[in-house]
């Protein structure tokens, strides 16, 4: 059974600039708006929220691209975490000795990370 895309949502920094990228690729905007009030907070699960929105197709028609932009409450802005590799081992399904990335037999890598490691 094939995966398939249907909708993804993505916060972004710069929804004019994401929209811009995204367009380049063929994706179409299907529609933008500006949220807020209680059904958002609710389905947020943050009180007080209010962001713009744009829902974009995939070139397919098949799949949607919702990107939102928070205009309140401001982004806490944090560097990208990577587990460091004396954190994570990396083992394969035919053996958990590997001490570096390895296949699994439908060729996906596995990796196990000490706690607190991302």
């Amino acid at each position: 059974m094939p995966i398939k895309l249907e909708n993804v949502g993505i916060a972004v920094r710069d929804l004019e600039a994401t929209i811009a990228f995204f367009t380049d690729l063929g994706f179409t905007i299907l529609g933008r708006d500006t949220v807020s009030g209680e059904w958002t907070d609710t389905a947020v699960g943050l009180d007080g929220n209010h962001a713009n929105i744009a829902m974009l197709q995939t070139p397919d028609g098949n799949g949607r691209l919702e990107l939102f932009e928070y205009i309140h409450p401001d982004a806490v802005e944090t560097e990208p975490t990577r587990p460091t590799r004396s954190a994570c081992t990396a083992w394969s399904s035919r053996s958990t000795t590997s001490t570096r990335p390895s296949r699994s037999p439908r060729g996906t890598a596995a990796t196990r990370c000490a706690a607190g490691s991302p």
